[in-house]
């Protein structure tokens, strides 16, 4: 009778390479390397913000409005210039000025004033579109119209009211032209001047509401306001 053999054949033996370590040379070897994607590389410009479009305006006289608004636009960038020059006399030279404070107040008028017909000539100014969207191009036209309508005649009376405000300031009450002025040191004639703003940016969201109701009149719907505006 042959005796048990005293090797555990399941465990293996040093002979037959079973349980025994493996060995490196006998794996698959693996590239370090990564597969090559096929994925489209990634455009550079697509992390860029896109340029917001040119706004939508509605006549010739709008698109003038828009470039009169861009050029006015760096009355607050004088502002602000002439803001630092006085923190820099005031504070380094002991020298403050007599004229920066109120000049800055009126380029910032005025800019305020012109911002209106800017708004109003490139669509963006701010408005309730409920009823607008739920209803079709034709009701569209339509309630276009009466919002023109009622644009008009409120720049119609503010321009009237301006007018009188104007005149009050550029003239005495002899009725000769006499400016109103700041009543300071410098005394310039600027209320008088941001008056006569106030009176010709009224004066030009009336014509552009005149244009723009003859236009829907005619069966011109607006244009919609450009993405990123105020609605």
């Amino acid at each position: 009778m042959t005796p048990p053999s005293s090797h555990n054949t399941s465990a293996g033996s040093p002979h037959d390479g079973v349980g025994r370590p493996p060995d490196p040379s006998h794996e698959p070897s693996h590239d370090p390397s990564p597969e090559p994607s096929h994925e489209p590389a990634p455009d550079p410009s697509s992390d860029r913000t896109p340029e917001r479009a040119p706004d939508v305006v509605r006549s010739r006289f709008d698109r003038g409005v828009v470039r009169v608004a861009q050029f006015a636009a760096w009355l607050v960038f004088i502002a602000m210039a002439i803001s630092v020059y006085e923190v820099i006399m005031r504070y380094g030279f002991g020298a403050p000025t007599s004229w920066v404070h109120e000049t800055v107040v009126m380029l910032v008028a005025v800019s305020f004033c012109l911002g209106g017909p800017a708004a109003l000539a490139s669509n963006r100014h701010i408005r309730v579109k409920v009823l607008y969207d739920a209803v079709g191009p034709r009701f569209r036209l339509w309630l276009d119209r009466f919002n023109d309508l009622v644009t008009f005649g409120f720049c119609l009376g503010m321009t009237y009211a301006a007018w009188v405000m104007f005149y009050g300031a550029s003239h005495n009450p002899l009725g000769e032209w006499q400016l109103e002025r700041s009543g300071t040191s410098w005394n310039p004639p600027f209320p008088a001047l941001v008056k006569g703003m106030i009176l010709a940016a009224v004066a030009i969201m009336c014509i552009q509401a005149l244009i723009h109701l003859i236009q829907s009149i005619k069966g011109k719907p607006a244009p919609d306001a450009p993405e990123g505006g105020a609605d």
